[in-house]
């Protein structure tokens, strides 16, 4: 039996995960189940799973989960000191990090140097941290196992070769729901829009991003630390259907590529199992139905998250968390429907612009780069 802490459990992605769990009762025992706000799913999780720890945003949460759930006997803690505690206790093999933003950067450096394994779908971690991540990992012999569709592709696809024999790793993307907007149609996009993905089922904010194609600068700065690539050798291509996942191609003209249905539960799955794989129930690909696998150029002119993201990483030091943070800012203004959805590139922009870099930050320079950010930001979005 695997003993696992998953880190942002009322999450999309905590959600998924614990419903691979339920399906593998016998395989897995649930340390601890970390949440923001959302008691009430929370008490649900509380009742089913029987974590020994629950960590909660602040203590009136706590109160409010203890009143739906009087005589459970987990111990409920708050705040960022309850994440960093459940984060390294001792007999958890993995942690999942599916907390979104930077709150998980802490714990999952907590947990690292505790000997976890990290399950990681929180992109954060390796935007503004990839430079202590990584290092901290191979010193500590942890594991970074991806959780993201489009990494875990790559990974599946490395299995067995030598990362030295890469040539391209073709980072594929659905292309969001705007993939063919001209600038004057997405200057009218609302925010109902952007939340109504074609293909995947995830958190507002990440969906937000999706549309915007922030998600995919993202990941190439993911792929970028996880697979010790240059930013050279990352190519993104929108594969509308979601059917390729990623694909890797070697020195010799070979193409690797990890196909499947849009089930995040199956990344989830291969992390915790890893490397075995066990029977996942869903629908699968039925080749016989599928015409053609459509391949297209990314519209990077319009949609300039990829661009964005890139100019980051080539800068490197605080710029990355400097646009993390700035686009967290911007999404969160756009949902709030204070802001149109084409200023989240300006705000992005504005940021960068203005930041004085840090080069090789430490886990406090990158903390107060972050808040310099929303502290700028605060103080001008109104004048971007």
């Amino acid at each position: 039996m695997k003993t696992i802490t998953v880190l942002g459990a009322t999450g999309s992605i905590g959600t998924q995960t614990l419903d691979v769990v339920r399906k593998n009762r016998k395989d897995f025992h649930i340390a601890a189940l970390t949440g923001g706000s959302n008691v009430k799913k929370m008490a649900e999780l509380v009742i089913e799973f029987q974590p020994d720890y629950v960590v909660m945003k602040d203590e009136e949460k706590i109160k409010e989960l203890e009143y739906l759930i009087p005589g459970e006997e987990c111990q409920m803690l708050c705040g960022m000191e309850g994440l960093l505690r459940v984060s390294k206790l001792r007999g958890v093999n993995t942690v999942v990090a599916a907390m979104v933003g930077m709150i998980g950067l802490r714990p999952v450096i907590e947990a690292i140097r505790s000997g976890k394994d990290i399950a990681l779908a929180n992109k954060e971690t390796l935007v503004t941290a990839g430079h202590i991540i990584m290092p901290l990992a191979k010193r500590h012999k942890v594991r970074i196992l991806p959780v993201d569709s489009e990494h875990s592709a790559i990974f599946q696809s490395l299995h067995g070769e030598k990362r030295s024999q890469i040539e391209t790793i073709f980072l594929t993307a659905s292309g969001g729901p705007f993939r063919s907007y001209s600038r004057e149609e997405l200057e009218q996009v609302t925010v109902e829009q952007a939340l109504a993905h074609p293909n995947w089922l995830m958190g507002p904010k990440i969906t937000v991003d999706s549309a915007t194609m922030i998600n995919k600068g993202l990941e190439i700065i993911e792929a970028k630390w996880l697979f010790g690539v240059p930013l050279s050798k990352i190519h993104v291509v929108v594969q509308p259907q979601s059917i390729i996942h990623s694909m890797v191609g070697f020195r010799d003209g070979a193409v690797m590529a990890q196909l499947g249905t849009p089930d995040m539960r199956l990344p989830i799955q291969y992390a915790l199992y890893y490397p075995k794989r066990v029977f996942l129930d869903g629908e699968r690909l039925d080749f016989e139905k599928i015409a053609e696998i459509h391949f297209e150029k990314p519209n990077t002119d319009v949609l300039r998250g990829i661009p964005l993201a890139m100019e980051a990483s080539r800068i490197g030091g605080t710029m990355p968390t400097v646009m993390n943070a700035a686009n967290e800012y911007a999404v969160a203004k756009f949902l709030n429907k204070e802001i149109k959805f084409l200023q989240i590139y300006d705000m992005i922009e504005h940021a960068m612009k203005y930041h004085n870099r840090v080069g090789n930050p430490s886990l406090s320079e990158i903390l107060e780069a972050e808040k310099e950010t929303y502290a700028r930001l605060d103080a001008e979005w109104r004048i971007i």
